[in-house]
C-alpha cells in the first residue's frame, strides 16, 4: 500500500513539475508517433523479488534475501484514445531468492545450511495485461501511471517433484497471479520513443507447495506465500 501511495504522489508531483520545466515551446520529436492503432517495442531491465508470509502461528519468520535479476520481453500498444492504452507485455523474468529458517524451529542451536538454507531460483514466463494513462505530453516528454493484471509460468517450480525439503527441495507452484502497478515516462527521441518506468508487483495465490510430511516443520507452520517485487524496465518503441 505504501508502493502505492508513493507512485500516485511522484506521478502527481512529476505532472506538475515537468509541464512548468518544459512548457518552453521546442521542436516535436515524432510528432505522430502515437497515432497509430497498434505499436510494438521490447524491454529490457531487472527485478528485485522477495516472499513475504503468512504463517500458521507467528512462532519463528523466514527470512529472505533478496538478489537482482533480468527482464526481457516484448510489447503490444493498443491505442484507446489519446490518454489511454491497452499493453500487453510478455517477457522472461529471471530472480533468485535465498530462505533461512531459524535454528530454533529445529530445536538447534548452531545454523545447518543443510537444513535452515534453501535457494529458489525461478524462470517466469509472465504475461502482465496493463492499462497505460498517460498525461497531455508537453515537447519531448509525457509521464504516465501503469496498472492492470498478470499470470506466470515458473519453469523452476519443481511444483510435481517427489522430492521435498527432507531431500532438500522447496517446492513452488507452477503458475502465479499478480497485479501491478507502477509508473514511468515517455520520452520522445528523434528515431525511436524511450520509456524508463518501475513498477510493482504483488502476488495474489499462494506459490508454496506443502512438503508430503503434514509435520514438516519446513512448510506445516506456512500459511501463504506470496512474491512482491519491483519491475525496472527500460522500453523501446
Amino acid at each position: 500500500m505504501r508502493l502505492i501511495i508513493v507512485i500516485i504522489y511522484f506521478f502527481l508531483i512529476s505532472t506538475s513539475g515537468y509541464s512548468q520545466l518544459f512548457t518552453k515551446k521546442k521542436v516535436l520529436n515524432n510528432e505522430n508517433f502515437d497515432k497509430p492503432s497498434v505499436s510494438w517495442g521490447y524491454f529490457l531491465g531487472m527485478n528485485n523479488y522477495d516472499f513475504n508470509f503468512d504463517y500458521v502461528s507467528d512462532t519463528y519468520d523466514i527470512q529472505t534475501e533478496k538478489s537482482f535479476g533480468f527482464n526481457v520481453g516484448l510489447i503490444g500498444n493498443f491505442r484507446i484514445s489519446d490518454y489511454f492504452d491497452l499493453r500487453f507485455e510478455p517477457g522472461l523474468i529471471m530472480s533468485n531468492r535465498n530462505l533461512t529458517f531459524n535454528p530454533n524451529q529445529f530445536g538447534e542451536t548452531e545454523f545447518n545450511a543443510n537444513l535452515h538454507f534453501r535457494e529458489i531460483k525461478s524462470t517466469y514466463i509472465h504475461f502482465p495485461l496493463l492499462i497505460k494513462i498517460s498525461s497531455k505530453r508537453v515537447n519531448n516528454f509525457k509521464p504516465y501511471l501503469l496498472g492492470g493484471v498478470s499470470t506466470a509460468i515458473n519453469l523452476s517450480s519443481k511444483e510435481n517433484s517427489v522430492n521435498d525439503n527432507s531431500l532438500g527441495e522447496f517446492r513452488t507452484k507452477k503458475n502465479v497471479f499478480f497485479y501491478e502497478l507502477g509508473f514511468g515516462i515517455d520520452l520522445y527521441l528523434e528515431w525511436f520513443k524511450f520509456s524508463p518506468s518501475i513498477r510493482g508487483i504483488f502476488a495474489i495465490s499462494d506459490e508454496h507447495v506443502d512438503d508430503n510430511d503434514p509435520l514438516s516443520l519446513w512448510t506445516s507452520n506456512i500459511e501463504f506465500m506470496k512474491t512482491s517485487g519491483i519491475l525496472i524496465n527500460f522500453t523501446f518503441q
